[in-house]
C-alpha cells in the first residue's frame, strides 16, 4: 500500500495529519541539527574562557567573541564585552544574556506541543467520519450478506486516521521531551558557568582596586 492509497483510505482527516507530520518533522530535523552543532564544542569553549579569565580578561573576551556563533559563546561574550563596571551590572548582563539564549533554544517547542495535541484529535475525527459513512450504508436486508463484509472493511480503513494521528503525536512527544531535556541541561550549565565567571570577575575587580590603591599610595608618598 503506497502513501497516496493510504491517504485516500484514511479519509479527509489524513491531509491535515500529513501537514502536521511535515511541520513536526521539519522542527525535529532543525532542532537535531541545532543541538548537534552547539553541543559538540560547548565544553571546550567554556573551559577556554574560564581559564583565560583567571589571568587575562581581554583574552577571555576574544575567545568568547570567536564563539559567538554558538549560544554559550554569546552568553559569555555579553558580560565580558562590558566596560569595567560593578559586579551587579555584570550579573545582570549574565542573566539577560542567559534568558535570551534559552528562549532561542526553545524554538519550535510550541509547534511540537500543538502537533501533539491536535494529531490524536484529528485522527479520532477521521475515524468518526469514516464510521458514519460506513454505518450509513448498512441496510437491514444486508445483514449476513457480503455487503456487510464491505462495511467491516470500511470500518477497518477508517481506523487508519486514528493510528496515523497517534504515531505522529507519539513521535513528536518523544522528540519534544528530548529537546526539553537539552534545554534543562543548558539551564544548569549556564547557571554554573555564570556563577564561576561572576566569581572570577569579582576577584579580578578586587585585585584591580587593590593595585590602584597601592599605586595611589606610592604616588602620594
Amino acid at each position: 500500500m503506497d502513501i497516496l492509497e493510504l491517504l485516500k483510505k484514511g479519509g479527509p482527516a489524513m491531509w491535515p495529519l500529513l501537514t502536521l507530520s511535515i511541520l513536526s518533522l521539519s522542527v525535529i530535523f532543525e532542532r537535531l541539527w541545532f543541538w548537534l552543532h552547539i553541543l559538540n564544542q560547548e565544553r571546550a569553549i567554556v573551559d577556554s574562557v574560564l581559564e583565560a579569565a583567571r589571568d587575562h580578561w581581554d583574552i577571555a573576551r576574544d575567545i568568547a567573541n570567536l564563539a559567538k556563533d554558538k549560544p554559550i559563546g554569546r552568553f559569555l561574550y555579553a558580560p565580558l564585552n562590558l566596560s569595567p563596571s560593578d559586579p551587579e551590572t555584570f550579573r545582570l548582563a549574565l542573566e539577560s544574556s542567559a534568558e535570551e539564549e534559552l528562549a532561542g533554544m526553545r524554538k519550535g517547542e510550541k509547534l511540537l506541543e500543538a502537533v501533539i495535541a491536535l494529531s490524536p484529535l484529528l485522527g479520532l475525527l477521521g475515524t468518526v467520519l469514516g464510521l458514519i459513512t460506513s454505518l450509513r450504508s448498512i441496510r437491514i436486508g444486508d445483514l449476513g450478506t457480503e455487503a456487510v463484509a464491505g462495511v467491516n472493511t470500511g470500518i477497518g480503513e477508517s481506523l487508519i486516521s486514528t493510528a496515523a494521528g497517534l504515531i505522529i503525536a507519539i513521535t513528536s512527544l518523544a522528540f519534544c521531551r528530548l529537546f526539553q531535556s537539552f534545554v534543562f541541561n543548558q539551564v544548569k550549565l549556564f547557571h554554573k558557568v555564570g556563577n564561576e565567571l561572576e566569581l572570577t570577575y569579582r576577584q579580578y575587580t578586587l585585585k584591580h582596586q587593590e593595585f590602584e590603591g597601592a599605586s595611589n599610595c606610592e604616588v602620594g608618598s
